[in-house]
């Protein structure tokens, strides 16, 4: 059996700026959201800005995104980078991104521990990739 082969896209390793303002957009209502303890925006926002956040860096060091349908190929690009603690930040991205069908597609409404430990994971995530595109 082989495997799986990821979908990804190649773009121009300037376009990660972009990418990275998306995040940041994302990043700065996650907060503002969960400070109004609007606990389903704010879990919508940190999935948001974590892929952004993993376009970004992707396009900035390997010049692909994912575009699966599958949104946990993502973390296996992040793990790939040739990046000091890449690994361990695929899997806070994959904790994230575990969480997105339950606060997107289900029926309950997200709960202040849901927002409280995606914000916090985000966070993280999100403050890596800013840092190493610094």
């Amino acid at each position: 059996m082989t495997a799986k082969e990821k979908k990804v896209r190649q773009e121009d390793k300037n376009a990660a700026s972009a990418y990275l303002k998306k995040a940041t957009d994302n990043y700065e209502q996650m907060l503002a959201a969960y400070h109004a303890s609007n606990w389903n925006a704010a879990t919508t926002l940190a999935v948001q800005c974590a892929i952004s956040s993993a376009d970004a860096i992707c396009v900035q060091e390997k010049g692909v995104r994912s575009i699966s349908q599958d949104h946990l190929d993502v973390c296996d690009l992040v793990k790939q980078l040739p990046i000091k603690d890449s690994d361990e930040r695929s899997k806070q991205l994959r904790k994230v991104i575990i969480k997105k069908n339950v606060v997107q597609y289900e029926s309950r409404s997200a709960r202040k521990s849901d927002a409280d430990e995606m914000v916090k994971v985000t966070t993280r995530f999100y403050q890596w990739v800013n840092e190493i595109m610094q």
